[in-house]
């Protein structure tokens, strides 16, 4: 999968603040080749490196970042989505007490 220019941004960062290129090839889940591209200039010559607030934290990683923080995405989505279903069964049964039928 290609990096994105954010993810090739953080890259740069993460180069700049001196991690192993081996570091951030695992952190993406991916090629180190691709890491050195960036590196070189080859790929993403124009992208400026992220700020070091925007990076993670130094490796070595033992999941892929990129896989974790998907997965974040996706438990945020669903925590959000059941918050939102007990509020409605919550809002259900106290109209049932009140009366208010169902």
């Amino acid at each position: 999968m290609a990096l994105s220019d954010g993810e090739i941004a953080v890259v740069k960062g993460m180069l700049a603040r001196g991690d192993r290129q081996s570091d951030i090839a695992a952190y993406f889940g991916e090629n180190g080749g691709r890491i050195a591209e960036i590196n070189t200039g080859k790929r993403g010559p124009s992208v400026v490196a992220a700020a070091q607030d925007q990076l993670p934290p130094p490796g070595p990683y033992f999941v892929s970042g990129r896989s974790a923080i998907r997965a974040k995405e996706t438990l945020t989505a669903l925590r959000d989505l059941i918050d939102q279903t007990l509020e409605e069964i919550n809002n259900w049964e106290a109209s049932s007490k009140d009366g208010g039928g169902g």
